[in-house]
């Protein structure tokens, strides 16, 4: 249900020591300098080491998401601050690459929508901020996504979460029943959810078309042809959809394929990213895991 809070993210200045590329919702990346390509490039396939888990737990493997605030008010960019402390309570501050990024973060509404997937600025004291586009009122949750590393040295790839409220009246969105095909923007998005089942891993086929012709001009984003992320309506668990598709050149599509693992069933939201002429689109659609 949708509550009314009213509170300011606090606006602190930072010293940047990691500045990652953004990636919004809208038509375009937010603007940002990028990290030097020997600290960001991973080696492997796309999605190797991946973060896994539903992210529905601030805390995990000693590892836990704080962030500055949870409330916000509506109609204005905000810069949401946050970090990650370790075992040890102190922030962390040595991420991995994880598809040429050291940290995702998502935002979603409680009904599915407003769904934003940026990358920003972590201050040399392991302080991250995001900067999100303009929020509506109501019920959100926010996930850290990320790589980082134990006392061993061993990988542990986390994805984390937290509930933020922004403040004013909110209009719920009815969520679109499940579907095989959605538009955006001009282009076509089908997906075969034939074997989409939940609690086990299978392949998923995503095809690309415009005007009733295959793409096949897609351009790489994070190390891959597409990004494609889900949550599901009941309860906001958080679902990463691991790419297959190796990446060569800017000529991608427009069959992409992903090896989908929903952990429960009932209706997901499917958000596809995907850059054509320098401009990054987002398709959204429901499906049903059984």
């Amino acid at each position: 249900m949708f509550r009314t809070r009213t509170l300011v993210f606090a606006a602190v200045a930072t010293t940047a020591a990691i500045l990652l590329a953004a990636c919004g919702s809208d038509h375009s990346e937010m603007p940002g300098m990028s990290s030097p390509t020997s600290a960001l490039h991973a080696s492997g396939m796309p999605g190797m080491d991946m973060p896994t888990g539903n992210g529905l737990s601030a805390t995990s493997a000693g590892f836990t998401f704080v962030p500055a605030a949870t409330t916000a008010n509506a109609g204005a960019p905000v810069d949401f601050r946050f970090t990650i402390t370790g075992p040890d309570g102190k922030p962390v501050t040595a991420f991995q690459p994880d598809q040429t990024q050291l940290m995702h973060f998502y935002l979603i509404r409680d009904d599915l929508s407003g769904f934003q997937h940026v990358h920003g600025t972590m201050a040399a004291d392991g302080t991250w901020t995001a900067p999100l586009a303009a929020l509506q009122p109501g019920s959100y949750r926010t996930y850290a996504s990320f790589i980082t590393t134990d006392a061993a040295g061993k990988a542990v790839p986390l994805v984390l979460s937290a509930p933020v409220t922004v403040a004013g009246d909110a209009t719920p969105v009815t969520l679109p029943e499940p579907a095989t095909t959605t538009e955006v923007e001009g282009y076509t998005v089908t997906l075969d959810t034939a074997q989409l089942m939940s609690g086990m891993s299978h392949p998923l086929t995503v095809t690309i078309s415009r005007d009733g012709k295959p793409v096949t001009d897609l351009q790489p984003y994070l190390d891959t042809y597409a990004h494609l992320t889900a949550f599901r309506r009941d309860d906001l668990a958080f679902a990463h959809l691991h790419p297959g598709d190796a990446v060569n050149g800017d000529h991608g599509g427009p069959t992409l394929k992903f090896e989908a693992e929903l952990p429960q069933p009932g209706q997901w939201r499917l958000f596809l990213q995907f850059r054509t002429g320098g401009v990054l689109h987002t398709a959204a659609i429901t499906v049903a895991a059984s």
